[in-house]
């Protein structure tokens, strides 16, 4: 299985680093997870111009990318428990989890993924929602092979 995390960030390095890498390690052991950083100087300056230009941008970077099973997470989507969440992952070779922009996703783009889930009620940071989601795909990988993890 392989779960890829696409967001609209730069990269850079910080002190979230060494938890995003851990509960990638952890989770080696049932999937390949991938953390993909998309920023591109057409978002940096759409974003500036305003949200209807940068929506457009983050899609033009996601769109590419919706090959497997595609999940964005937006503050409007649908919640979920963990054990709900471990079986979104259940017999799907790829999984995409898409995060958005500082302006969130278009319409159109929301409309090709095959869900949309929130994490919460509240807006995070893309490095705590890394996190968050990280930890919650690893919980619910344990879930699914039975690992006492979740307990």
């Amino acid at each position: 299985m392989k779960i890829n995390i696409y967001q609209i960030a730069k990269n850079d390095k910080d002190e979230f680093e060494p938890l995003i890498k851990n509960f990638i390690k952890m989770s080696s052991k049932y999937a390949k997870v991938e953390i993909h950083n998309l920023f591109t100087k057409q978002i940096g300056k759409a974003q500036t111009i305003g949200e209807k230009e940068a929506k457009i941008s983050y899609s033009e970077v996601f769109i590419p990318k919706l090959n497997g099973y595609n999940i964005a997470l937006d503050v409007l989507g649908k919640k979920v428990d963990s054990f709900a969440f471990s079986k979104l992952m259940e017999d799907n070779i790829t999984i995409n989890f898409f995060i958005g922009g500082a302006f969130g996703f278009e319409r159109s783009f929301l409309d090709k993924c095959d869900r949309i889930i929130t994490l919460s009620d509240l807006t995070m940071a893309h490095k705590i929602a890394n996190i968050v989601l990280l930890e919650q795909i690893f919980r619910g990988l344990c879930i699914s092979n039975n690992h006492p993890y979740h307990k």
